[in-house]
Formats: C-alpha cells, structure tokens, sequence
C-alpha cells in the first residue's frame, strides 16, 4: 500500500511538471498561474502545493527533467580516458544534443519555454544563476577535451583551450536559440550537424 501510494504521488508529481510545461509553452511562464497548471492537470490547486512550494520550484523541476540526463550524459561522453580523437568526441557530443532535441518533444518544448517563454526576473532570476553555474560547467568540460586535443597536437598551435571552449559554447547556445526558433526546419535544423562540424573542423591543425 505504501509502495502505491508514493508511486501514485510520483505519477501525479510527473503529470503535474507536464501540465507546467503545456501552460508555459502556451502563455510564457510569467503569465501562468498555479491555478492554470492546476486546470490542466486535472487536479487541485493543493495538490501541486503539495509537492512544489510555488512557480519556480515547479519551473526548475521541469528544467532538470531535461537537464540532468544531458549533464548526466555529457560527465559520460566527455570523459577523457581512452579517447584518440578529443575534437570528434565534443563533435559527437554536440550532434548528440541536437539528435536529443530532434527526437524527444518534451525536450524542444523545455529548450523553448527556456529560450523564448520566460523572463528571468524576480523569484526566477536565481534560476538563471543555476543556468550560468551549469554553462560554466559545460565550458570547463569543453576546454579540458580542447586541452587533450592540444597534448595530441590536433590544434592549430595558436588556439587557446580556454578559449576555444568558451567560443564553442557560445557558439552552440547560439545553434541551439536558432534551432529552436526556426520551427519549420529550412534555416538552421536542416544543417546545424553540418555547422558543427565545421565549427570543429575549423581547430583542427
């Protein structure tokens, strides 16, 4: 009896970040309300206070649904054991992060409400600091594969690793904000593997 209460509280946890997550990709997440997540949950207004204290604790669950298993992926691909090609790694690992968004809705609906459907302001303005504290992370990840690509002499003798890390992250959140944008796929989805690839060939030595 345990076991289902807390699995049904779990279902009804999941279906509550989902209900957020139609309401924010609709009405930007400035504009929603509990109650209006509650509606589209089909529950009550106490029952998402149950589980999420208020809006942007509900927000930054949504978030890490996505996040979590990419930084969880990333800490996997970007290991730097065994690895004979650093630069086709990261290349790897950034198409990796474009074939999630292509496949997984859930996943282009979060990078949207993200990117395009909120407003970093007040309650949310410390999630935004949880963003950069995770840019940062991504970055150092880059710049110790650009470090280990640089021991194999794959670079041009000029390029910085630090810098190249931070270049190819900003250049792929840029990727990533056109991507997302461009809905009908004839701009930046049909060749953003193609602009990656270049961008990491363009290091090579």
């Amino acid at each position: 009896m345990v076991r289902n209460t807390k699995e049904n509280a779990e279902l009804t946890r999941l279906k509550i970040i989902d209900a957020a997550r139609q309401v924010f990709l609709a009405r930007g997440v400035s504009r929603t309300s509990m109650e209006q997540i509650a509606a589209e949950a089909g529950v009550t207004r106490g029952a998402i206070y149950w589980h999420f204290a208020h809006k942007k604790e509900l927000f930054s669950a949504m978030r890490e649904q996505v996040f979590l298993p990419l930084i969880d992926r990333m800490d996997e691909n970007l290991q730097l054991e065994n690895i004979e090609d650093p630069l086709d790694q990261l290349m790897q690992f950034l198409n990796g992060t474009l074939e999630t968004l292509n496949d997984s809705l859930e996943t282009r609906q979060t990078y949207e409400i993200l990117m395009i459907k909120c407003e970093y302001v007040d309650d949310l303005a410390e999630v935004l600091d949880q963003m950069l504290n995770n840019c940062a992370r991504i970055t150092e990840k880059i710049e110790q594969l650009y470090t280990r690509a640089k021991e194999k002499g794959l670079l041009k003798a000029s390029q910085s690793p630090a810098e190249l890390a931070t270049d190819t992250h900003l250049f792929f959140i840029g990727l990533l904000h056109m991507w997302v944008k461009d809905t009908q796929g004839c701009r930046f989805r049909n060749q953003a593997t193609e602009l990656v690839k270049t961008h990491i060939s363009l290091r090579r030595q």
